[in-house]
């Protein structure tokens, strides 16, 4: 229940954490519950030492660490405090936060809580692919600005509807409320059913739209027809990830206004990580997130890409 979740005051917020230390304490803890161990070769064997950025020394690999290392933050020069409050902004804010305002909000430069913003996405990332139980709802959408609103030069010109823009493939389990929605490049019949395939167990009830790309999925399947006005058929409908999609967009039109086609894939892995983690209180939300960060880690070169592709294609 919405009203029985925890939540964390602005006022709250800068008393958790009023300093660096503080909130480098606090990753610690979200990293390393039971103690801390190397972040490198991860041996028990560690004792603090007296050095400003690497704090921790293994006698086992002989490395000194801190707790950004082998995460998302790893190289970050930017203090805990600040971390902590964007994973904060980032998480309770429904529909995102631009780099615009991430960058007032927390005292850095735009191009920094960007790579930032980007970051934190990454912590939502799953590298294991869940496999819902069901029932499950099974839905795509398409991403991108109307042609009517595009600069001359940036229209196709090649009608309406999905001309211009990118398709995002998701499912949804109605008996945990989970989602995960992922950039896709066609919605064709493959890869439609081999997204529904790799999510949902054998036995899953999946329910999903008239599109001819669902048929023959190898689980018991029960369609909707949309085209004549059917949107709920007894347990039969897709309202679920209609929502998702309703908010994802909001997100796309009211806050971030554009997507890269190279970079679509992390938001959706934003807004469905921020969806999955609503039910807990805002402290477990930033846990989770924090917790999300090990073994990931996104140098600025590695997000903006190869120089042929740093003006990529906008949706």
């Amino acid at each position: 229940m919405a009203e029985a979740r925890k939540g964390i005051s602005l006022l709250e917020l800068y008393q958790m954490f009023p300093d660096d230390d503080t909130a480098e304490k606090w990753f610690e803890q979200s990293r390393w519950p039971d103690g801390v161990t190397c972040a490198n070769c991860g041996g028990e064997r560690v004792t603090r030492r007296n050095h400003p950025s690497m704090p921790w020394h293994c006698k086992d690999c002989r490395k000194y660490f801190s707790v950004k290392v082998n995460s998302v933050m790893h190289s970050s020069k930017v203090g805990y405090q600040k971390w902590a409050m964007a994973i904060y902004l980032m998480s309770t804010n429904l529909k995102g936060v631009s780099s615009m305002k991430l960058y007032r909000d927390i005292g850095v430069t735009q191009k920094t809580a960007w790579h930032m913003a980007h970051r934190i996405r990454a912590s939502w990332r799953q590298d294991d692919v869940e496999s819902f139980g069901g029932p499950v709802e099974a839905d795509e959408t398409y991403i991108g600005g109307k042609e009517g609103n595009k600069h001359e030069d940036k229209k196709l010109n090649a009608g309406r509807g999905a001309v211009g823009k990118a398709p995002v493939a998701g499912v949804k389990d109605r008996a945990t409320n989970k989602v995960d929605a992922q950039a896709v490049l066609s919605t064709n019949a493959a890869t439609l059913k081999g997204f529904v395939h790799r999510r949902t167990a054998p036995d899953a009830i999946v329910y999903t739209d008239e599109s001819s790309a669902y048929t023959g999925l190898r689980r018991a399947h029960i369609a909707v027809r949309h085209s004549v006005s059917e949107y709920v058929s007894g347990q039969a409908h897709t309202n679920g990830m209609e929502s998702f999609w309703a908010m994802l967009k909001r997100g796309y039109n009211g806050v971030y206004h554009h997507f890269s086609v190279m970079r679509l894939d992390r938001y959706a892995q934003e807004f469905s990580g921020r969806h999955n983690s609503r039910p807990m209180d805002t402290e477990s939300q930033m846990r989770a997130a924090a917790r999300g960060m090990l073994g990931k880690r996104l140098r600025y070169e590695d997000l903006i890409g190869p120089a042929r592709t740093r003006q990529p294609q906008m949706i």
